[in-house]
C-alpha cells in the first residue's frame, strides 16, 4: 500500500449509519492539486459483529487507509491527526424506541398528576378499533414530587390582560390580580407569593418542595439502580425554578441523565412536554451509551473539544447539525433520514423555477418521503411507536418498505414488510440464511447484478450475491401461489386457470412494494392540496433507483433526478448540511397592535443570543440566517401553529418604511392551508417564540441541474448512447459493459439483452434511452421502456413519455 502525504486536519467524514447500510463519504486535498479535494464513498453492513464492533468506526479506519497509504489494523484507537470534522447520523435512538429497549428510569412529576401520561390525551389513532392496544408508558415508576404553582387569572376572560397581575420592569408586582375569584384582598385569588413567569404570565407559588424529603425519595429511587430520570412538573414552562431544584439534588446523588421538561421543552401543554421528556430519559442514556462507545475507538482528541481538534459534528431530527453537547436523544429521532432530506433539497431545489420535489429515500428496512419547496418542512408534534413526541422534526413520512422487506404470500395476498430482514440476517442472498426479501426479487428479475454489486458478504465478507438462495425459496413461493389459484387469467384452451410464471410472481411482489411507497407520497401531495404530478421526484437510498421510474410512472411524475451519489445521499447530505441552533420561550400573550412592540424585542434579544453562539462555533455575518418564528392560535382552541413569515409578508412602517414581519398575515395564510377556513373575529394567542439560527456551510452549490441540461439541449450536446430496440437489435450498444437478462412490466416482459452501462464510463451529455441498467459501485439504476437518462456533471436527469 502506497504511503500518501495528507496534511493535518484535512479529512472531512460523514457517516450515516442506517438500518442495514452504513454510509461513509470523506474528501480531502488532492496531492496533486491542492485547490481541488478527492472524494471516497465507502459502504458496509451497519452490523457485522464477527468482523466489527461499529460501522461507522471501521468506515472511517477504511477511509483513513486509502488516505494515508497506511495499513490500519482492526480494533486499534484511531489516530485523528489528520481528521478536520466528522459528522454523523444514526437510527441508534429511533431503533431504541421502536424496538423498546431504551434506558429504565423513573418519572417525577407534580402530587395528584401521577397518571397523567398514562391517561394521555385519550386520543384513538383507530377509531373503530374496539379492543384497543395502548403501547405502555416509557417510564417504569413514578415519584410524586409534593410541589404546586398555578397561574392567576383566566385566559378565557374577555377582559383577561386588564384585570391580570401587572408587574414593574424588575418583576416586581405592581398591581394585583383584579378579575373573578380575587376577594379583595392580596395580589391573586388566594395566599402565595407572586412572581412573574418566563412567559410573562403571574405565578402563584402554593408550596415548594422539601428539599429532605425530596432527597429521600431520590436515593431510593438510586439504591433501587436507577440512573436516569425524567421531572415533569405544573406549569414548569414559565415558571421551571422548582424542576431546576429537582434536578439539582438527583444529579448530586450520582444520577447520570436528568431530562427537566422545560429545559428541554418550555412550552405549554403538559401531556407532550411530559411525553417527550420520559422519551429523552428513556433513549439518551442508550444514544450515550453508543456514542462513548464510538468516540473509544478514537484519541482523546477527538472529544476534548478544543479549537485545534477535530470537530465531531451529528445531525438533528430538523436537519440542522449540533454539537456533541446538545445532541440528545430527542433530537435524534430523524437523524439518519434527516441527512437524506437535506442532501437532495440543496442539491436538486432551483430558485428561479421553484418546482416542488419530493424526495424518495429507499433504503434497506424503511421509504422515507417527503417533500420541498424551497424550505425544510418542519412539524413539531409526531408520533412514533405509539408514543406522541413534541419536539420540532423534518416531515418526513416512513413506510416499512425497503430492501429488506420481508415477502410472504398471506391468505392469498402478496405481502411485503413491514417486517424487515436487517442488516443481520439480511434477505436470503446475503448468504446468512435470511428470507426473502425485496432485494431478492430485484435480483431475479436482473435489476441487481451480482457481478456488480459489493462483495461483502458471508462469513468472508468476500463473497458476492446469493442468486441461487433467492430463487430456491421463491419456487415454493410459486408453488404456494399456483396452487392457491391466485393467479389472473385463463388458459383460452384448458379453460382452466393460468399458471403464474417465475417472474410474474416476482414481480408481483414488487408491483407491491412501489404501490407502498407511493402511499406516503400521496399523503404529502393529493391530501395536502398538491397536485403531485407538478413535482420533481428525487430519488436516492440504496435500493432508490430500481423503483424510481416506476413510482414515477404510477404517480404521473414525469422528471426524476438521481444524484451521483444518491445511494449515500444521507451521508453526503451531512457534507452541506448548516449548523442550528435555536432558542424557544413561552408567550401566552395576545397579538395585539400593543403587544407586538414586547414580542418584537423578546426575539430581537433571542436573536442575538443566536448570532452570539452561533459565532462562537465560527459563523457571522452574511453567513448566518436567522428565522423569526410565533407559535400562534386562535383563542379557544388548543391547536397551535408554528408560523415563519414569508418574504413577501412585511408590514408598512409609520413613514412607509419596513414595519417588520406581518405575523398576523402569515398566520392566516398557515391556518388557512392547514384547516380550509378561519375564525374571523377571535383574538389570536402567541404561546411561543423562537428564533432559529442557521451557519451556512457553503454560499452556493454551484449551477442547478436544469439550467445544465438547457444548456446541453441548446448547444445539441446530448449524445444517445442507446437507441435500443430489444426486437430489432441484439446488438450491444458500443458505451455499454455488457448486456443482461432483466425483466419489465408487460407487455415488454423479459428482455434478454437488456444493455448495462457503468455510470462512470459515460460522458456528460451522453442519453440512455430504456430499456436499460445504469449501475456504479454502490447503486443500480433501472431505466424502463420509454424512459431518457441524460447524464449531467452530478445527477442522471430521466424523463418518462
Amino acid at each position: 500500500m502506497k504511503k500518501s502525504i495528507v496534511p493535518d486536519r484535512s479529512i472531512q467524514i460523514c457517516a450515516d449509519r442506517g438500518g442495514t447500510f452504513c454510509d461513509v463519504h470523506a474528501s480531502y486535498p488532492d496531492p496533486e492539486n491542492s485547490e481541488k479535494r478527492k472524494e471516497i464513498v465507502v459502504k458496509l453492513l451497519s452490523q457485522d459483529p464477527s468482523n466489527y464492533s461499529d460501522a461507522p468506526t471501521e468506515g472511517i479506519r477504511r477511509v483513513l487507509e486509502i488516505v494515508t497509504g497506511e495499513s490500519i489494523p482492526r480494533n486499534v484507537v484511531l489516530n485523528t491527526d489528520k481528521i478536520d470534522y466528522i459528522r454523523l447520523s444514526t437510527t441508534v435512538a429511533t431503533n431504541a424506541l421502536l424496538e423498546r429497549k431504551g434506558h429504565k428510569h423513573a418519572l417525577l412529576i407534580t402530587k395528584g398528576f401521577k397518571d397523567l401520561l398514562l391517561i394521555g390525551n385519550q386520543s384513538r389513532p383507530k377509531i373503530f378499533d374496539l379492543n384497543i392496544r395502548r403501547p405502555p408508558p416509557l417510564y417504569t415508576k413514578v415519584v410524586e414530587v409534593d410541589e404546586r404553582v398555578t397561574l392567576v387569572g383566566y385566559t378565557s376572560d374577555p377582559q383577561a390582560e386588564e384585570h391580570a397581575v401587572q408587574f414593574d420592569e424588575n418583576g416586581k408586582v405592581k398591581r394585583g390580580y383584579r378579575g373573578m375569584g380575587w376577594d379583595g384582598e392580596g395580589d391573586a385569588e388566594g395566599p402565595g407569593e407572586i412572581v412573574q413567569g418566563i412567559s410573562g404570565e403571574a405565578v402563584r407559588i402554593i408550596k415548594k418542595p422539601d428539599a429532605d424529603v425530596l432527597r429521600k425519595d431520590l436515593q431510593a429511587l438510586y439504591d433501587e439502580g436507577y440512573r436516569s430520570i425524567a421531572i415533569v412538573l405544573v406549569h414548569s414552562y414559565t415558571y421551571p425554578e422548582h424542576e431546576r431544584f429537582v434536578g439539582s439534588i438527583a444529579r448530586s446523588i450520582g444520577f447520570e441523565h436528568v431530562s427537566e421538561s422545560a429545559q428541554l421543552l418550555p412550552m405549554i401543554k403538559m401531556v407532550p412536554r411530559g411525553v417527550s421528556s420520559t422519551a429523552d430519559a428513556y433513549l439518551t442514556p442508550i444514544l450515550r451509551d453508543y456514542l462513548n462507545g464510538f468516540f473509544s475507538g478514537f484519541d482523546e482528541k477527538l472529544k476534548d473539544g478544543r479549537l485545534k481538534s477535530p470537530r465531531v459534528e451529528f445531525m438533528g431530527s430538523d436537519g440542522g447539525l449540533v454539537d456533541y453537547q446538545w445532541f440528545s436523544g430527542l433530537k435524534s429521532i430523524l437523524s439518519g433520514p434527516a441527512g437524506g432530506v437535506v442532501g437532495y433539497a440543496l442539491t436538486s431545489w432551483d430558485e428561479t423555477r421553484k418546482r416542488p420535489i419530493i424526495g424518495l429515500d429507499v433504503g434497506g428496512t424503511s421509504t422515507d418521503v417527503s417533500r420541498f419547496a424551497g424550505r425544510y418542512e418542519v412539524v413539531y408534534e409526531t408520533s412514533t411507536a405509539g408514543v406522541t413526541i413534541q419536539s420540532p422534526q423534518l416531515d418526513i413520512n416512513t413506510v416499512a418498505s425497503g430492501g429488506g422487506s420481508c415477502l410472504q404470500f398471506r391468505n392469498g395476498l402478496f405481502v411485503t414488510g413491514p417486517e424487515s430482514a436487517g442488516a443481520q440476517p439480511g434477505p436470503a442472498c446475503y448468504r446468512k440464511g435470511g428470507p426473502l426479501a425485496v432485494t431478492d426479487a430485484n435480483l431475479l428479475l436482473g435489476r441487481i447484478i451480482p457481478d456488480y454489486f459489493p462483495k461483502i458478504f458471508g462469513k468472508s465478507e468476500k463473497e458476492p450475491l446469493d442468486v441461487d438462495a433467492s430463487r430456491v425459496l421463491f419456487e415454493k413461493v410459486v408453488d404456494e401461489v399456483n396452487a392457491s389459484g391466485s393467479s389472473t387469467g385463463t388458459d383460452a384452451d384448458a379453460g382452466s386457470r393460468k399458471k403464474l410464471s417465475m417472474d410474474e410472481v416476482v414481480y408481483g411482489f414488487i408491483k407491491v412494494a412501489n404501490e407502498t411507497m407511493c402511499r406516503p407520497i400521496r399523503a404529502l401531495t393529493e391530501a395536502r392540496g398538491y397536485a403531485t404530478s407538478k413535482h420533481i421526484l428525487a430519488s436516492f437510498g440504496g435500493a432508490g433507483g430500481q423503483h424510481a421510474c416506476e413510482i414515477a410512472k404510477l404517480l404521473g411524475i414525469n422528471t426524476i433526478l438521481i444524484h451521483r451519489y444518491s445511494s449515500i445521499l444521507s451521508a453526503y447530505g451531512l457534507a452541506l448540511a448548516d449548523r442550528a441552533y435555536e432558542v424557544q420561550e413561552p408567550s401566552s400573550t395576545f397579538y395585539t397592535p400593543q403587544n407586538r412592540p414586547l414580542l418584537i424585542y423578546r426575539m430581537d434579544k433571542i436573536e442575538t443570543d443566536v448570532r452570539e453562539e452561533l459565532k462562537k462555533q465560527g459563523f457571522e455575518g452574511n453567513r448566518v440566517h436567522v428565522e423569526r418564528m410565533l407559535n400562534m392560535r386562535f383563542e379557544g382552541t388548543d391547536t397551535s401553529l408554528m408560523v415563519l413569515p414569508d418574504p413577501n409578508e412585511r408590514l408598512e412602517g409609520e413613514d412607509g418604511g419596513d414595519g417588520g414581519e406581518d405575523f398576523l398575515k402569515a398566520f392566516r395564510r398557515v391556518y388557512k392551508a392547514e384547516f380550509g377556513f378561519l375564525l374571523e373575529g377571535k383574538t389570536i394567542i402567541v404561546d411561543d417564540i423562537k428564533v432559529r439560527g442557521i451557519g451556512k456551510t457553503f454560499d452556493t452549490l454551484g449551477e442547478s441541474v436544469y439550467n445544465e441540461v438547457e444548456k446541453l439541449q441548446s448547444s445539441n450536446a446530448i449524445k444517445a448512447v442507446n437507441s435500443f430496440d430489444p426486437s430489432l437489435s441484439p446488438a450491444k450498444p458500443d458505451k455499454a459493459d455488457a448486456t443482461w437478462s432483466v425483466y419489465f412490466d408487460e407487455p415488454v416482459g423479459r428482455v434478454d439483452n437488456t444493455p448495462v452501462f457503468q455510470l462512470e464510463k459515460l460522458e456528460i451529455g451522453d442519453e440512455v434511452h430504456g430499456p436499460a441498467m445504469i449501475i456504479d459501485d454502490t447503486q443500480t439504476i433501472v431505466v424502463i421502456p420509454g424512459a431518457r437518462a441524460l447524464l449531467t456533471s452530478k445527477h442522471l436527469y430521466i424523463t418518462l413519455q
